[in-house]
Formats: structure tokens, sequence, C-alpha cells
């Protein structure tokens, strides 16, 4: 039975909003983020990624860069940059995407749930990313992105966001890529907002699990934190602050989930041919005629190569050797096992590992992850870039697979999924 509470948001002033707002850190490397910030010196990425102020060659783990970004922050405070709310509040924030709106209530999640399975995980995370997040978040003494949690639809809980979004949004402005961004606040400085809360923290509790949809590893980081923080406090009673963090929840229905797509070198001692004929064993392969694609999409007039996006569960798009192929796995594959039938396992267990060598996706140099959203034509550059270079696009992972695997207490491959839009960083702080 989740926990979730409301909190006293540190949070952009109205007119800066737009400006701070910011993708998560992992989204850009140094380069991108750096000229981010001089393009835009509000953007939240100076605190998320503070090695931006430093020169190049600064390690970008080093602790001073942990503390400018606690110093930057408490300036921003300072020069009203951000304001806090002085009474505990949920928040809905609601991103909407080509027409389509997802609206997640923030609030607080308890490390006790994450540790006891009530917050279900599907990835695994690596020690050396959480490192990073662990020293950011205990020398800023704050969460300053989100966990993105999903949950099963619960009609009372859409009839309280209902209500509260017939209300002025505190915040509504459109980000750079073109997603609008709107936040309404349920304070406890009203009956209705005092009666929403208690809604909304009694529901949460009858609800058997929630589930982390993106930001495994910022939610390891905040728990390892939360951890540490009991090491040192240990009279503490399980209501400070520590002992929750920050958490965006949405109903799993509205969310979309992209695919997330594959780039190999090497074709592991096979001729193109012999490839061929080795994935021809588990799969049927069509060749996309270079006058239409397969399935006639996605074809540019006068385009030289065509291309072919999957459709199905079950479809993978494959180019090598300047052509895309289809290719559709044999039904006898399939052993209704949640995680080894997803098309990432299949891709992994019957093309990865045995064909191209890639027996470890999470370490092998040899692949490359690349998210549905950067399209079709950056894996023909990628693949054409280098001699024996593979691509294969995916079809997304469905959110019911993603549950599914969850309920299971398994775990998927790594980069099975790719969520849009992102949640922004810096809309919401929580203080620890």
């Amino acid at each position: 039975m989740p926990i979730l509470r409301p909190f006293e948001a540190v949070r952009p002033a109205e007119a800066k909003v737009s400006a701070i707002a910011a993708l998560p850190y992992d989204v850009y490397d140094r380069r991108e983020a750096k000229e981010i910030v001089e393009h835009n010196p509000l953007s939240f990425l100076k605190i998320d990624r503070a090695e931006t102020q430093f020169p190049d060659g600064t390690d970008m783990y080093s602790q001073e860069i942990y503390e400018l970004a606690r110093q930057t922050l408490h300036e921003m405070i300072g020069d009203g940059s951000f304001v806090r709310d002085e009474k505990p509040c949920f928040y809905l924030y609601a991103l909407t995407l080509d027409g389509r709106t997802q609206t997640g209530i923030v609030g607080c999640a308890s490390v006790d749930d994450y540790l006891n399975g009530a917050i279900r995980r599907h990835e695994n995370t690596k020690a050396d990313k959480e490192k990073d997040r662990i020293c950011h978040v205990d020398t800023m003494n704050a969460q300053t992105g989100p966990i993105f949690l999903a949950y099963r639809q619960q009609p009372k809980l859409k009839s309280i966001t209902d209500a509260v979004k017939s209300s002025a949004p505190l915040y509504d402005f459109i980000s750079e890529d073109g997603i609008r961004h709107q936040v309404w606040k349920i304070g406890a400085d009203t009956e209705e907002g005092t009666a929403a809360q208690k809604e909304i923290v009694k529901i949460f509790s009858e609800i058997g699990c929630v589930y982390i949809a993106d930001g495994h590893h910022r939610a390891a980081s905040a728990v390892k934190v939360g951890l540490k923080r009991r090491e040192e406090h240990p009279g503490y009673d399980g209501t400070e602050e520590f002992n929750y963090f920050l958490s965006v929840l949405f109903p799993a229905e509205e969310l979309k989930i992209f695919d997330y797509n594959r780039v190999v070198t090497g074709w592991n001692g096979y001729t193109f041919e012999g490839l061929l004929e080795k994935i021809g064993e588990k799969f049927h392969i069509e060749e996309c005629p270079s006058s239409a694609g397969c399935h006639d999409r996605d074809v540019a007039e006068g385009e030289a190569k065509s291309k072919f996006s999957p459709r199905n569960k079950g479809e993978i798009a494959m180019y090598g050797n300047g052509k895309w192929y289809r290719l559709a796995v044999h039904t006898d594959v399939y052993t209704d096992d949640p995680v080894d039938d997803l098309d990432v396992s299949v891709l992994q267990n019957y093309i990865l590992d045995p064909l191209l060598g890639v027996q470890d996706p999470k370490t092998d140099p040899r692949i490359q992850f690349v998210g549905g959203v950067r399209g079709l034509e950056e894996l023909v550059r990628l693949a054409d870039a280098v001699p024996e270079r593979i691509a294969f696009a995916m079809y997304p992972t469905s959110m019911e697979e993603l549950l599914a695997v969850a309920d299971s207490g398994r775990l998927m491959p790594p980069k099975s999924t790719w969520f849009e839009p992102k949640l922004r960083s810096g809309l919401f702080i929580h203080t620890l």
C-alpha cells in the first residue's frame, strides 16, 4: 500500500518558469548541456549539471561541482528566481505532446515502499550512474529531478484531477520542443484543497503498488541518500523528509512508450548474406524494395533508400549493407514468459547474442542505443558511417508489457523503453 504525501515545494517564480525548466540531466552530454546553459543562463541544467560552469577539463564528479550546484540553488532562492510554498501541497503536472495529454500527481513517495516492493521496478541500475546523483542529492540536501511513476487508473483520482484542472493553472507554458506544460497546486489553505489531499493519500494507500516508468537511477540514488541519512540520524522516526523522494505519478493508460533502437558494429565473422541466412532460421525476412518501403511507409519521393517502421509486436526493422529488411519472428519462438517474449528480448536472444556476439548489452562497447524520437534517418546515418554496422528499429514495448514484467518481479533488458514527453527538472524541488 504505497504512501504518497504532500510537501513544501521549492519551485520557480512564475515569470521565470519557462526559462528555468529543463530536460533531465542525463538527456544531454557535457558539451550539449554547456551550450544550453551558455544560451540560457537560467536553465536548471546549471544546477543539475553544474560542471557546465567549469572549464572543460574539470572532473565532472569532483565535490566542488556539487557544492556549486548547492550554492547556485541558494542564490536563486535568494534572488526570487525560486519560491517556497509555506504549507505541504500536492501538484498536478500535465504534459501535452501532439494533442495527447498525460496528467500526473506530484508528491513524495516512500523510501520504505521502494525497499518493500510496493514501488515496483523493471530495470537494473548501474553503480557509477547512481554515485553521481547520490553526491548531487546529498550535497544539495534536495531532490531536483522527479521520479516518473505509473499506476493503474483509479476513477476517484481522475475525478479529483479533472476538478482541479477546471481551475486556472499555476504555470502554463510551451517549451522549446513544442510540449505544453501546465501545473496546478492542491494546497491545504482551503477546505477543498485539504479534502482533496486527504482523498489522494487515502486512494494511494489502497492501491496495491505503483511502478517506476522512468528514472530508476534517480530513484535508487534518492533511496540510498535516505538510508545514509538514517544512519546519520539513528533516532529518526520515519516522518523526516529524507524518508521520501520526489515523484510524479501518472495513470498508465495515459502514457506512451516509444521505440528504443539498436546499432551494432561488426558482423561477428559472418558475411552479410551468411548473417541473413542464420537470421532466417527464426525470422521471416522480407527485403524492402528500393521503390517503396515495406508497408509503403515513410518513403519520400525520389529517396534512394526505403525505410520500414515496425507496425506490430513481433516485427523488427533491420538496416544493413545499404538496405532495409522486415523481420517477422516465427510464432514458435514465444513462450508466454513476460520478459522473454518482449521484442527487445527476442532480438537479444536470437540475433544480438548468438549471431553478433553481443552477450551483455549493458557493457559491450559495440552496441549503441538510439531513442526512436531521433528517427530512422539516424539509424541509417550511424549504420552507413562504419563498415559492417547493422541497425535494428523496434516496435515499442507496451505499458501492459512493462507492468507484467514488474508484477512478475523480473527485469527488462537494458534500454527497453523510451518515454515521451520527458518530465522537466527544476519545476519542483524537494528539500531534505
